[in-house]
């Protein structure tokens, strides 16, 4: 059984997540809950099951919404190239996304994302240079605009990032460290420069990984 806890501290507020995973064979169990389960006595918000099947489906429950999530994943092959295939339905809001990921080789990557029924696709180039720094622009048909992403690990694992998106002029840097005995922090920073104040958004989240 393995356990993990989640805290998150932002400008304004903090949270606070737990989740407990059971394996039976290849099926992963899992069961979450939130800060608001506890606040103010023990409730059902923030409380969500899920059942896995790595690389092949995850079912979410919802329990105070009584919502259902469904992920599907498969993968094919298109001219000797892995296509990595992605769909999601949210039964509450009856909203379908398909995402497709074409692997073209172990540096380059094209995605799609797609919400059926509506103008919202995103589609995405990803390029990995020497195995340490990754460039990801990504255009959005909808906003008909452009969203870059760049990534370089340091240190070993740890991982810088710097993102800009065009339409709402957000620039947004991210530090994340992986340690196998400590877990991991994410230290995240975003400001808006369109914003007269340009007030920086500030927040740190921290994850432990137990084995129980």
């Amino acid at each position: 059984m393995r356990a993990s806890l989640k805290g998150k501290y932002d400008n304004d507020k903090s949270t606070g997540a737990a989740t407990v995973a059971f394996i039976t064979g290849d099926v992963k169990l899992r069961a979450s809950v939130t800060d608001a389960t506890v606040v103010n006595g023990p409730s059902l918000n923030g409380l969500s099951l899920a059942v896995e099947k790595p690389g092949f489906f995850i079912v979410d429950y919802n329990v105070p919404r009584k919502d259902f999530r469904f992920q599907f994943m498969n993968a094919v092959k298109v001219v000797d190239k892995p296509l990595n295939l992605t769909y999601i339905h949210s039964r509450g809001d009856n909203r379908t996304i398909l995402d497709g990921t074409l692997v073209i080789d172990s540096t380059n990557k094209i995605s799609a994302n797609y919400m059926i029924g509506t103008e919202n696709c995103k589609l995405k180039y990803s390029y990995v240079h020497r195995g340490l720094t990754t460039f990801e622009p990504c255009y959005d048909l909808a906003k008909n605009s452009w969203d870059f992403a760049v990534s370089r690990k340091v240190y070993g694992d740890d991982v810088f990032k710097a993102t800009y998106q065009t339409s709402s002029k957000n620039l947004g840097l991210e530090w994340l460290t992986n340690s196998k005995l400590n877990g991991s922090f994410k230290f995240s920073a975003s400001v808006n420069l369109a914003e007269e104040s340009r007030m920086p958004k500030l927040s740190a989240e921290s994850t432990w990984n137990f084995e129980m």
